[in-house]
């Protein structure tokens, strides 16, 4: 953490690591949209809360950081879990295999 801070790269750092996480949840918003439906929110919002909850707790700024946008993504995750549910509605995806998708 040291050569990070003196070497002035903490920033790049977290910034390339908030690119990934908000990469990671792209798919997983449409994946889980597929599999799950708009059910699933509830996993986001657990994860949300606990990964914010968890960033309070450590010192560290990098990984205080990095658990808050986790948390963030997580929550915004659930808003767009619907949107995609209207994008499925639209043609835009292709819907679930399951035949008892509830919304």
């Amino acid at each position: 953490m040291e050569f990070l801070a003196e070497h002035h790269l903490l920033g790049l750092v977290i910034g390339a690591a908030t690119f990934l996480i908000i990469g990671i949840f792209h798919p997983l918003v449409i994946k889980g949209e597929y599999y799950f439906g708009v059910r699933l929110w509830w996993g986001f919002l657990a994860m949300g809360i606990a990964a914010i909850a968890g960033s309070l707790l450590f010192d560290n700024i990098l990984w205080s950081t990095l658990l808050a946008v986790w948390g963030a993504s997580s929550l915004w995750s659930i808003g767009e879990l619907f949107e995609q549910r209207t994008r499925v509605e639209k043609g835009w995806f292709p819907k679930g295999p399951r035949k008892d998708r509830r919304h």
